[in-house]
């Protein structure tokens, strides 16, 4: 993977946040992270890539700290879990003239249509509960790893189908036989205990709100956003309730049915509570409100940020699709 750095020196130097596609060089917003924002730049070869900007670090001991996390995150998950994940590097520089460290982790950008929150809307109702469960079979590796490595090494991991993509996909014919490949390229957030120790600085996810909130959210949220990706049934009421966002609403009884007789098989009924259509509702209810409230106040903060003459680095939805 070839990965043109004075590019992105030149983008970050010439970007506008606000409206990234009126940048100095305009640059097209693919997705939006907890941590990160994924754009496509250039208009070349450089587009075949997927670029997560992270503009959050103070100090670059800050950024290569991030880094190694990420490359051993990664590596544990490749070569300990066993899945597979689409390649990536990291790239960091300091931005001198905002006096901050940027780091990149730059990816081969998958075919839009193969992603799962896309591929859902053209495949048939016993395709996507296929896809579910194919996605089921690979998040039950990383629970698996976590569950032989208890109080050691365990790693957090979000599965929602949004953040895997199926090898081989033809939109033009969108079915699925038995045997689905995935591939998997959300790893922007490493989170990583280590003898029970959180190795990724919680701070980090905090450094994108508003001043004015920081305190509620460590006090409120922060324990449960950095806990959440490291229970497996947590982990598969998002997925669920990722249905509601991708306005798929219809198939969720199903799936919910087809991931309790999964656990059933796989797990045995007596070590796992059966997931209900109202709580994966609940769930999405909840997390929706707390999201579009958190956004508001982050173009307060942006709007403020404005009026100080104080520069403001991340890059914002207009809205969130949820």
């Amino acid at each position: 993977m070839k990965i043109n750095i004075e590019l992105l020196k030149q983008f970050e130097k010439g970007l506008d946040p606000r409206f990234p596609e009126r940048s100095a060089i305009p640059a097209r917003v693919l997705g939006y992270g907890e941590i990160s924002t994924v754009l496509e730049l250039g208009t070349g070869s450089e587009r075949d890539l997927a670029y997560k900007r992270l503009p959050m670090f103070r100090t670059e001991e800050e950024a290569r700290d991030y880094q190694a996390l990420y490359q051993e995150y990664v590596e544990v998950l490749g070569d300990g879990v066993g899945l597979r994940l689409v390649p990536s590097e990291t790239v960091r520089f300091m931005d001198e003239e905002r006096d901050r460290v940027v780091v990149y982790i730059v990816q081969q950008k998958q075919p839009a249509e193969a992603i799962g929150h896309n591929a859902i809307h053209r495949l048939s109702p016993d395709d996507v509960r296929k896809l579910v469960l194919a996605v089921l079979r690979e998040t039950k590796k990383v629970f698996d790893f976590n569950r032989q490595h208890s109080g050691q090494l365990e790693v957090g991991f979000d599965g929602q189908i949004s953040n895997w993509a199926i090898i081989g996909f033809d939109p033009e014919i969108p079915a699925l036989g038995e045997e689905i490949e995935l591939v998997y390229f959300d790893t922007s957030t490493p989170l990583m205990q280590k003898n029970g120790v959180e190795q990724l600085n919680p701070e980090l996810f905090l450094r994108s709100a508003p001043s004015f909130l920081v305190w509620i959210i460590r006090l409120l949220f922060l324990e449960d956003v950095m806990t959440r990706y490291y229970d497996f049934r947590q982990v598969l009421v998002d997925l669920i309730a990722n249905f509601y966002k991708e306005q798929r609403p219809e198939l969720i009884p199903d799936l919910v049915n087809t991931i309790n007789g999964f656990f059933s098989a796989e797990i045995g009924e007596d070590e796992f509570e059966p997931i209900t259509v109202k709580e994966v509702q609940a769930y999405y209810r909840e997390d929706a409100w707390i999201w579009r409230i958190y956004l508001a106040f982050r173009k307060l903060d942006r709007s403020l940020h404005r009026l100080l003459g104080r520069d403001y680095p991340y890059v914002l939805p207009e809205k969130i699709k949820r």
